[in-house]
C-alpha cells in the first residue's frame, strides 16, 4: 500500500479543507494517508512517504507562511523529496497565484515530481476546487 504523506499550515481553515479533501481522494484511492499540520512533521516522517502533497496559502506579497511553512519547505532536500509525486495546493485572497509558480518551481529544483501547476483557490475552496483536491489525492495514491 502506498503511503502518502499530506502536510498544510492554514490560518483561516481553507487550505485545511483542501488539505482534507485531497486526504480523502487518496484514502479512497487505497493509499495509507497520514493528514498532519507542518508543525507536527519532520523530514525523517517526507522522507518515509512513498507520495507528498503540501499545503499552504498565499501570504503577504504572495509568500509561504514564514514561521512554520517557509522553514519547513527550506529545510528539505533531494533526499527527502527527490522522484516523489507531489501535489501542491493552497488558497489565496490577492494577487495573482505567483506564490504556488515560485513553489512549483522550488520542488522541481529538489527533483519532485510536481503534478501540475499547483491546485489554487480563491478563499473558501469551491465545489470544482474541492473535486480538483480530491482528484489529486487519488492521483497520489496510484
Amino acid at each position: 500500500m502506498k503511503k502518502v504523506l499530506i502536510v498544510y499550515w492554514s490560518g483561516s481553515g481553507n487550505t485545511k479543507i483542501m488539505a482534507e479533501r485531497v486526504a480523502k481522494g487518496a484514502s479512497e484511492g487505497g493509499a495509507d494517508v497520514t493528514l498532519k499540520s507542518v508543525g507536527e512533521v519532520t523530514a525523517d516522517t517526507v522522507k518515509a512517504a512513498d507520495a507528498l502533497a503540501f499545503g499552504c496559502p498565499a501570504m503577504g506579497a504572495e509568500i509561504l507562511e514564514e514561521s512554520e511553512m517557509e522553514p519547513f519547505i527550506n529545510g528539505l532536500s533531494k533526499a527527502e523529496v527527490g522522484g516523489k509525486p507531489l501535489g501542491l495546493f493552497g488558497s489565496y485572497d490577492w494577487g495573482d497565484g505567483q506564490w504556488m509558480r515560485d513553489w512549483v518551481e522550488r520542488m522541481k529544483g529538489l527533483d519532485a515530481t510536481v503534478d501540475g501547476e499547483g491546485l489554487i483557490a480563491q478563499l473558501e475552496p469551491n465545489d470544482d476546487a474541492l473535486t480538483q483536491c480530491y482528484d489529486l489525492g487519488k492521483r497520489l495514491a496510484r
